[in-house]
């Protein structure tokens, strides 16, 4: 995929996370926030404080957490009043969340996380009754479920790509996940 939209800095197009300190680090809210802020271009502690209305020390941490796990690093620096300042970008565009390589791992923790981040964000948009949602059910092949999931990821794909601009930051969520709603039983068995 071409993307328009890139980040005034290098970056890969997509990560897959396997390490456990990889999945800590995005499981955090705020930590998800300053990784999504780089997006746009690359920022500095300051200016990610700044965004997020948290204290410098507080935004640093957090960074450092980050920095720590390869989901962001310096991609400049800028000398001011004889000190370095740094910008950071993220290491990739995407962050995927893939097999975790330790015994006993579950690896839903994660994705119902930011399934819990969109439901609490969708709050006010849902009392203003600008909430736009969907569930639906469908008995399908895993196979099929895979192929679905794949043309997700490229909708999701293209609106991280998207150019940022306006007044709102839209959020999107998504999730495919076996239920057990409830299925009706195949023809042959009620004839």
């Amino acid at each position: 995929m071409s993307i328009d939209n890139a980040p005034d800095y290098e970056l890969a197009d997509r990560l897959v996370l396997t390490a456990p300190e990889q999945l800590r680090a995005i499981a955090d809210p705020l930590r998800a926030t300053v990784l999504d802020l780089p997006l746009e271009r690359a920022a500095t502690v300051a200016e990610l404080a700044l965004a997020v209305q948290r204290p410098k020390s507080t935004v640093a941490h957090h960074v450092n957490v980050l920095v720590d796990a390869g989901l962001v690093h310096v991609v400049r620096t800028r000398r001011v009043r004889a000190i370095d300042e740094r910008y950071y970008g993220r290491t990739t565009r995407m962050f995927a969340v893939g097999v975790i390589d330790r015994p006993g791992a579950d690896p839903t923790t994660v994705h119902a996380n930011a399934l819990s981040v969109a439901a609490a964000e969708a709050g006010s948009a849902h009392a203003a009754d600008e909430l736009r949602s969907i569930v639906r059910h469908a008995r399908i092949p895993a196979e099929r479920a895979d192929e679905l999931w794949e043309r997700v990821m490229a909708i999701i794909d293209e609106f991280s790509a998207t150019p940022r601009s306006g007044g709102t930051v839209f959020g999107i969520a998504a999730g495919l996940y076996p239920t057990d709603y409830p299925t009706l039983p195949d023809r042959e068995e009620t004839q």
